[in-house]
């Protein structure tokens, strides 16, 4: 047998949500993953690549494309490296990765940091991210229920009417009545203001993605016990991170924690009235995690 390509099409209806977020959690068990990150451009087209090696779990690669001028505009795969041979064990789709990760990482840091008793969850967004953590949630929180907003209001009219899910109008009230808030946009500034936000609460960040990026503002910040998936790849690359902790509206010691620290055994919530904030800000470890856990379930398919 040669070395597999997986697809979509090959496996996702073998995986499952509560896997994936379960894959992540036992993946911080291990030691702190080496991670390595390069960039490439010629113009507007980039190329980037993440790489990561995780004890227990081998080593990956992730690189795609970013060609704003075409369709789809990002398009990669990842390279799953065995660590005791050094042989490639697959290459899996990077959108397969990618939506599969980036779902899994928000709900478990809402397993680790939201209040045990989260009923509602308002998602700010109305994209792919937004679909994905629709499914996510629903699986991993059975009882919750889910209301959207977006700035365009007719394209969370849309994904409602496939997800059956509400839709709200005002985004201070929704925020306000919400247990747990996630936002998935492509903002630069942020999208909503801190002191709209009450006890008890999580805050889900995942849009922001470079350092000029950002979806909570100072207030929320500084209101919030802070809490990121890996202190590698958001303190000084996202500007969710980077800019409060530049101006000083925030310091570093108020990043109270990452994956590793909550899996293994810090407590991030310290009451039903602290408000906690999560920044999902991907790596390649997590993709490797992910990596592993859908090739598992393509290994173990039926044959055909």
């Amino acid at each position: 047998m040669g070395i597999p390509y997986i697809t979509e099409g090959e496996v996702g209806h073998l995986l499952d949500w509560n896997t994936m977020v379960q894959a992540l959690a036992d993946g911080h068990a291990a030691p702190r993953a080496q991670l390595a990150d390069q960039l490439l451009s010629d113009g507007s087209r980039k190329m980037l690549s993440r790489a990561a090696w995780v004890s227990g779990r081998g080593v990956a690669v992730k690189s795609v494309t970013i060609f704003p001028d075409c369709s789809p505009s990002v398009q990669g795969a990842m390279l799953l490296f065995n660590e005791q041979t050094g042989a490639v064990d697959a290459v899996i789709d990077g959108a397969l990765v990618t939506r599969w990760k980036t779902a899994a990482d928000s709900v478990l840091g809402a397993k680790l940091l939201a209040n045990p008793g989260a009923q509602k969850l308002l998602i700010i967004g109305a994209g792919a991210v937004a679909k994905a953590l629709i499914e996510a949630y629903r699986a991993v929180f059975p009882d919750i229920s889910i209301t959207l907003w977006n700035r365009t209001q007719a394209k969370a009219e849309a994904l409602a009417r496939t997800s059956g899910c509400a839709v709200a109008t005002q985004l201070q009230a929704a925020i306000e009545q919400t247990d747990i808030l996630s936002c998935a946009t492509m903002s630069s500034e942020p999208v909503f203001n801190g002191n709209w936000l009450r006890a008890g609460q999580h805050v889900d960040l995942i849009g922001a993605y470079t350092p000029e990026m950002r979806e909570a503002d100072d207030t929320a910040m500084q209101r919030a016990r802070i809490f990121v998936d890996c202190f590698d790849t958001t303190l000084d690359d996202i500007g969710e991170l980077r800019i409060p902790l530049a101006s000083g509206a925030i310091t570093r010691a108020d990043v109270k924690g990452d994956f590793y620290d909550l899996v293994q055994g810090m407590q991030g919530r310290q009451s039903d009235k602290d408000i906690t904030l999560f920044k999902n800000g991907g790596g390649a470890h997590l993709d490797l995690m992910i990596g592993r856990a859908i090739l598992a379930a393509w290994q173990n398919k039926a044959p055909d």
